[in-house]
């Protein structure tokens, strides 16, 4: 696909910071280096109709395709459910208009009432080389290969007991709003679609879903997020970045009006494409270590049988509460994500690692983009000693950011697996929250930047950890069924 393949997604270092991944070096003999992305895979039932999509072998520098022969599947889908009939879905992010750093560039058009549309179409055949890789129990290890969680499996039960009412209460809400196959089929279809159409005008372009859609802390309504890696080298995201994405939105406005709505182009720091096909789209270029995030992110939401839950609770209960929306100067979900991670790996008996200590070949940061999903199929379940429930471990979180963490020194690190000072530069400075991105030691929640917005977010820990403290029960701090009724 890349002719330079070797160099793809890796950062500008000189020669002597260059070092070679020993990555194939623990992987099965049996797992060949010219696999495929998995991007280029489609498998499970879907909701889509009327035509059919065959996604074509690709190659990645010199290396001849993998062969496809055999895993071609058909489906025949119903038509999709109506939005409103998706249950527990999580608050769209708002774009302020008055931010500085955030402009809408082209203004929504709105659907004529009435007007009936649908997603990208199929049924779908499908190439994927992916089903002669990963099939078997034996090279799994924690982490489900793509197409395995695609399709409902024994890893989507792996789910610890419940033995109180509040871990059977976070357990019912993780699985009644949870990503569902179906879900991610749809976004994935949409990203083959447009990927299509995108090399029309960018011939050497790749498409990745990235974000809650693969990382395992999805819901049945999440966003998708899509990056489009245009080159190899680092893209100038005020320039060329604005100049790619301006001939993507054209492309979305004029051929793909009927599948595409309201495509508008924000200029903020890392320029967007804002779309909508089921769900909301934010498509970005060459932001690769969304890439790289996507997978370390996922290893941790699946090494654990108690992660999962525990980040999708506290995703609804800080969507309820208004302290999860960058836009507006509160927490992403990125670094909501990030907060409970860490949280895991500085208990007493902790209950996660840091997987870029104990792995730093499967999360090498120069590793060719193309192999960063194979990386943790290798990688083991961690057992800890630490047999806390959904529960207990619910009202911790709130109590250790509401009492215990030092919001003005101290810094969160997943990478370090601990709290660690503040670097004394502009990124971290004057900042109220800072969240160290674990690949490029950016702050994810450098948006928290008034004092008004970091007390409210401390305020609502405060009285969570208070109140499922003395109640333990979650509809105190989060009443799903009211809630429910009203959307």
């Amino acid at each position: 696909m890349f002719p330079n393949s070797s160099n793809l997604g890796r950062p500008p270092f000189s020669s002597k910071h260059q070092r070679q991944s020993n990555f194939f070096s623990i992987l099965p003999p049996n797992i060949p280096p010219t696999l495929l992305s998995y991007q280029q895979s489609v498998v499970p039932p879907s909701n889509f109709h009327s035509a059919v999509v065959t996604l074509q072998p690709m190659t990645y520098g010199n290396v001849s395709p993998v062969s496809t022969s055999g895993a071609l599947t058909s489906f025949q889908g119903r038509k999709r459910q109506r939005e409103q009939n998706i249950p527990c879905g999580v608050k769209r992010q708002r774009v302020d208009p008055q931010n500085s750093d955030t402009t809408v560039v082209n203004q929504a058009v709105p659907l004529q009432e009435g007007r009936s549309r649908h997603s990208f179409p199929g049924p779908i055949s499908v190439q994927s080389p992916l089903f002669h890789g990963y099939g078997s129990p034996a090279l799994t290890r924690c982490v489900p290969p793509l197409q395995d969680t695609l399709f409902p499996d024994s890893t989507e039960t792996r789910l610890p007991v419940a033995k109180d009412e509040l871990s059977q209460q976070v357990l019912e809400l993780f699985q009644a709003c949870r990503q569902q196959a179906s879900d991610l089929n749809r976004k994935e279809l949409c990203r083959t679609e447009l990927q299509r159409e995108i090399q029309l005008i960018f011939p050497q372009s790749r498409l990745y879903l990235v974000g809650s859609s693969l990382n395992g802390f999805g819901t049945r309504s999440s966003d998708g997020d899509l990056c489009l890696v245009v080159k190899e080298e680092p893209v100038n995201q005020k320039t060329e970045a604005r100049r790619i994405l301006s001939s993507v939105q054209k492309l979305f406005s004029t051929k793909l009006t009927s599948y595409i709505e309201r495509p508008q182009l924000i200029r903020a720091k890392v320029p967007i494409v804002k779309f909508r096909d089921y769900v909301e789209f934010d498509l970005n270029v060459n932001n690769v270590v969304g890439i790289r995030n996507t997978f370390l992110l996922r290893t941790y939401a699946f090494i654990e049988d108690r992660v999962r839950p525990l980040v999708l609770v506290i995703k609804k209960w800080a969507s309820f509460h208004e302290i999860n929306d960058a836009s507006r100067g509160t927490l992403s979900s990125y670094s909501l994500v990030l907060m409970v991670l860490h949280y895991l790996q500085t208990l007493p008996e902790p209950i996660l690692p840091s997987l870029q200590k104990n792995y730093p070949e499967c999360f090498d940061p120069t590793m060719q983009l193309h192999l960063v999903h194979q990386a943790p199929y290798t990688i083991p379940p961690y057992i800890s000693k630490n047999g806390s429930s959904l529960g207990d471990l619910l009202i911790g979180f709130f109590k250790y950011y509401a009492t215990e963490f030092d919001w003005s020194r101290h810094m969160i690190s997943v990478r370090e697996a601990k709290a660690i000072p503040r670097p004394d530069g502009s990124e971290w400075r004057n900042k109220f929250i800072c969240v160290e991105e674990p690949f490029d030691g950016t702050n994810t929640a450098r948006a928290v930047h008034e004092k008004q917005k970091f007390d409210m977010i401390r305020g609502e820990f405060t009285q969570a950890w208070r109140v499922l403290r003395d109640k333990k029960d979650l509809n105190f701090i989060l009443p799903l069924r009211a809630d429910e009724q009203k959307r």
